[in-house]
């Protein structure tokens, strides 16, 4: 089980696409949104996508400007379960 949340920059004339973007990632979580460019997210393991294949996705979405990790806590007690 891994889970970590951040803070996302991005072009604020682009905070529509990068919404929808998110919204097709697994396990992103959207907590907050100011439709400045601004967001604060979770993401976390999920079965198949591990958080920091995801993380490193977010860092290479189209109009991200910034992706800064601010928590993260692991535990490998689900490991296996990732790997099915």
């Amino acid at each position: 089980m891994d889970i970590s949340s951040l803070v996302l920059g991005t072009n604020p004339g682009k905070v529509a696409n990068v919404r929808a973007a998110l919204a097709e990632l697994p396990g992103v979580e959207i907590h907050a949104d100011g439709n400045n460019g601004h967001f604060v997210l979770t993401i976390e393991d999920v079965p198949g996508t591990r958080s920091g294949d995801t993380f490193v996705k977010l860092q290479q979405m189209d109009h991200v400007l910034i992706a800064s990790l601010i928590y993260q806590y692991s535990d490998d007690a689900h490991l296996e379960e990732l790997d099915s």
